[in-house]
């Protein structure tokens, strides 16, 4: 075994972010507004510099701003568990973004990302057991990256919902340095989630923990629940990003600062976090660790012989998919209600997904847990992460129309069919009006399915309402409400129907409109027209079209370019 020395700059407070100019808080619309705010921003995307440039909207800015703005690469779609090594091919070009955007080291979480080229819903990753066999296990992984790279790796303590294995994360953690070692990077809510799993206070096991050898710290966002708890410490801790950071993190971090005598960053993991509010913690951030140089660490990294693909590993990491999506009893759980409640919140994610594209088929045929379960115990799902699938949502058609043929229901297949062709509706783009002119809005587009679906549309949208209402106050989700849905769905009216889809949060949503309302976008739908020239019954129409956002009025003097387009595809 010999070594590298790399040299590891400081870095200071940095903003994470997954690049998207959907998503906030925009790290350099942040830095702009609020010059040194913090340092550097940290960005996950995929391992290939090509796709990451084709998939990320902010890749260019920061592509741009990087000398100004340093970056940290956080490569999440990187396997540091599982039942397979990463491919040369992965770790070339993991290298590759890393040296070419000027990443120091590149850390992750020590996990189970994904699986047949599909990350797990959510990015929920699957932990190793914390024992001697998921150790041995994960070390294998991580020297094989690194054999891969020309920067150290850093080994991220992952998130806890069930124990599994009977060694403290942290014991787990400095073992897994000893073998390989390995820069740390110590996440504090994914310490905390340990630490509520097992009853602990905060700080257990630090005391005897390597925290010289750890670079990089993460802060973020979590939801801690106590419902059943056993006693003060004992709780499960959500590693949400878009919640608030929680004071014992605050509070972990500033004691922890002054013992981690290789720190280089520490990362605030905002996402979803309005600029202002991510603003606020920033700055509390930045009155633990000031801005301002300081000099560069050398790293010894080991370079040692790596494990060859295909090699056996100890433990079974398909038993635990099956675990966790609810297809095989939580044997392998020290405490089996950790193991339901990671069981529930894989679940949930799953839902949120497909709701995107599968509003009402979903509620329909998978509302409660049980049919969330038996999608993701069907073929359907698991063949998505053997490399046989295209997508989630594509994953759920395919189980749809399969639990259809065998238990038919016409309401639910309206609702299928009526959702597999909806993203037809923006098969064409819509024609910017001239001045003077109306047209739909950008977002917006016409679609016309023979059966009405508008009580439908209706329900589900009224009853998610509903449950949710009284899920605050009754602390439970009265699910027998679906039934009235699914005697809404077995009800449409005849059509042909007219409705308007508009973009929203990465999905479609379908918005029902008064019959006259209908008439004026299908009119538009074919281009953009004067207002006087519409029919009288039809310019009356213009104003709510206006104040619910379908349409939009052309101003200045620049006339559209290129004819105006036929109606959009029919649905149905």
């Amino acid at each position: 075994m010999g070594a590298c020395m790399p040299s590891l700059p400081w870095r200071g407070l940095g903003l994470s972010s997954n690049l998207s100019e959907r998503d906030q808080p925009h790290p350099y619309r942040l830095l702009e507004e609020c010059p040194g705010l913090f340092d550097y921003v940290e960005y996950s995307a995929p391992l290939s510099l090509d796709e990451a440039r084709r998939e990320a909207s902010l890749f260019p800015e920061m592509w741009r701003s990087r000398d100004q703005v340093p970056v940290l690469f956080h490569p999440v779609h990187l396997n540091l568990y599982g039942p397979e090594l990463e491919s040369a091919a992965a770790l070339a070009a993991l290298d590759a973004h890393a040296r070419a955007v000027g990443s120091p080291w590149v850390g992750n979480d020590v996990g189970w990302w994904h699986a047949g080229g599909q990350p797990f819903p959510g990015y929920l990753y699957f932990t190793p057991p914390l024992s001697a066999a998921g150790l041995a296990d994960a070390a294998a992984h991580a020297l094989h990256v690194q054999a891969g790279l020309s920067m150290p790796l850093a080994l991220e303590n992952p998130a806890v919902f069930a124990r599994r294995g009977g060694l403290h994360v942290l014991d787990f953690m400095a073992g897994l340095h000893a073998r390989t070692g390995l820069p740390l990077l110590l996440d504090l809510g994914h310490l905390l989630s340990f630490q509520l799993s097992a009853g602990l206070p905060a700080e257990a096991g630090l005391d005897g923990f390597p925290l010289d050898r750890v670079i990089e710290l993460h802060l973020a966002g979590g939801v801690v629940t106590r419902r059943g708890s056993a006693g003060p410490h004992h709780g499960l801790y959500v590693d949400d990003h878009t919640q608030p950071v929680r004071e014992e993190l605050f509070a972990l971090l500033e004691r922890l600062l002054p013992r981690c005598s290789a720190l280089r960053a520490v990362t605030f993991e905002g996402d979803g976090h309005p600029p202002e509010v991510a603003a606020l913690t920033l700055r509390r951030l930045r009155g633990l660790l000031p801005a301002g140089a300081r000099a560069d660490l050398s790293w010894e990294t080991p370079v040692a012989s790596a494990p060859q693909p295909g090699a056996a590993f100890q433990t079974r990491p398909w038993e635990l998919f099956e675990e966790g999506y609810s297809t095989r009893p939580p044997a392998s759980a020290e405490d089996v209600s950790g193991a339901r409640a990671e069981q529930d919140f894989r679940l949930a994610v799953v839902a949120e997904a497909l709701d995107r594209d599968w509003p009402l088929t979903r509620l329909l045929l998978a509302g409660d847990r049980a049919g969330l379960a038996a999608f993701t115990g069907s073929r359907d799902f698991r063949e998505l992460f053997e490399g046989l699938g295209r997508s989630l949502g594509h994953a759920f058609a395919s189980y749809a129309r399969r639990t259809l043929r065998a238990r038919p229901d016409e309401g639910a297949s309206a609702a299928l069919a009526f959702e597999t062709f909806l993203p037809q509706a923006f098969a064409r783009p819509v024609v910017p009006p001239a001045a003077g002119e109306l047209s739909l809005a950008p977002d917006v587009r016409v679609g016309h399915f023979p059966a009405d679906l508008t009580e439908l549309v209706f329900a589900a949208r009224s009853l998610r309402r509903h449950l949710t209402g009284r899920a605050w106050a009754c602390e439970a989700l009265e699910l027998s409400g679906l039934e009235a849905l699914a005697q809404v769905a077995a009800r449409p009216a005849p059509g042909p129907w007219t409705f308007a889809v508009r973009r929203r949060a990465g999905g479609l949503e379908v918005l029902t409109v008064p019959s006259r309302l209908g008439l004026l976008l299908r009119a538009l739908a074919a281009g953009p027209q004067r207002p006087e020239a519409l029919e009288p019954a039809l310019a009356a129409q213009v104003e709510e079209g206006l104040a619910r956002g379908l349409l939009r009025r052309g101003v200045g003097e620049g006339a559209r370019a290129g004819a105006p387009l036929a109606p959009g595809p029919a649905l149905g």
